[in-house]
């Protein structure tokens, strides 16, 4: 098969017809034999990359990390784990990809850092109260007891202690330490970091936990009996999904239209079909990963169902649908539709 470059797509709507191949970089291809896959292995399968006819790479975390979450806690944003390689290996690789007519999408993980990141090494060194724990959540407790009983996305408490009594919230792993968007230095210092790679080169970000960055954290906090049920419908969840984290969306599509073609963007919000489209909006991300045929047996009625109520919302709104069968959280779904039928989640698919 002849690997003769495809032309860039030049226009602002490249992504709507995309088909993305996820890359997780430490298992995809090993070019030094160290038995850890990295950058350059990457770059030597950009011929086959081309052969599949896809559109678009998308590279999951590369970032230097403790791995305590696959690479989703990062130490810094802004560059690559040694382990894997370095910034010249990624432009090269950006490099390749492009002049095949590839784009290159890249994971961004803005609703917690590593707790090896600078900001939270200078957070546990400075004194409540300070400019260096207002970056995260930090909060005091009832003496030995966390602010609230509020659990990890993990399992266990989502508070942490640390020596002088505060807590600090981690909705995943306790090394996941939250950022505080109420934060304006936080949110300036992620446009540095959107710039900073766009400026390399990169066509779009897939944005992790996207519907986690706002948060109520009013006191008294509520307790965990208050958030049963399912709250996510309609914004009012203190953690989830609320209406204030498009305000920082609307502020990272200015830094995406910044440049020509406008960066994409693709929201990793699992939350109600009616709720989905306000990611997905022109003004925010663009777009957002409809889950709902990753929930759907094999079967073609409930297949038609969700194809067909989301053609009709993608065509009411003016959104393109970013379908998922499966992802690096889930059972692939060549293996799942092979297993017994799960009861259809009616909580998920109830057209809010």
């Amino acid at each position: 098969m002849e690997n003769s470059p495809r032309p860039a797509a030049a226009s602002a709507d490249w992504w709507r017809q995309a088909v993305v191949y996820q890359i997780y970089p430490r298992s995809f291809a090993d070019s030094d034999g160290d038995g850890l896959g990295d950058l350059r292995g990457v770059l030597s399968r950009v011929p086959y990359l081309a052969a599949l006819g896809i559109d678009a790479v998308w590279l999951s975390p590369f970032y230097p990390s403790g791995l305590a979450d696959g690479g989703y806690d990062v130490d810094d944003y802004r560059d690559v784990d040694p382990q894997l390689g370095t910034l010249a290996d990624f432009d090269e690789i950006t490099a390749s990809l492009h002049a095949k007519g590839i784009k290159v999408v890249i994971d961004i993980v803005p609703n917690h850092t590593s707790n090896r990141h600078a900001w939270f090494r200078a957070a546990l060194a400075a004194p409540k109260g300070s400019r260096a724990r207002d970056r995260y959540i930090f909060r005091d407790g009832d003496g030995a007891q966390p602010p609230s009983d509020w659990l990890s996305m993990f399992g266990g408490p989502a508070w942490t202690r640390v020596p002088d009594g505060q807590w600090y919230l981690h909705l995943f792993a306790a090394e996941q330490p939250d950022l505080n968007w109420a934060n304006r230095e936080v949110r300036d210092d992620f446009l540095t970091t959107l710039r900073f790679w766009a400026d390399r080169g990169v066509d779009g970000f897939r944005v992790d936990v996207a519907h986690g960055l706002a948060k109520n954290l009013a006191e008294p906090l509520q307790p965990l009996e208050a958030l049963n049920g399912d709250p996510l419908a309609h914004g009012n969840h203190p953690l989830w999904d609320r209406d204030e984290v498009h305000d920082i969306y609307a502020e990272w599509r200015q830094v995406f239209n910044e440049y020509d073609p406008p960066r994409a963007g693709v929201a990793e919000a699992w939350v109600y079909p009616s709720r989905r489209l306000r990611y997905a909006s022109p003004d925010g991300l663009g777009q957002a990963f409809n889950f709902d045929l990753l929930e759907a047996n094999w079967k073609a009625g409930e297949f038609l169902r969700v194809i067909t109520d989301n053609l009709a919302d993608a065509q009411q709104h003016g959104a393109s649908t970013t379908w998922v069968l499966s992802n690096h959280d889930t059972v692939r779904h060549a293996t799942r539709y092979a297993l017994p039928p799960e009861e259809p989640r009616s909580d998920r698919n109830a057209r809010a």
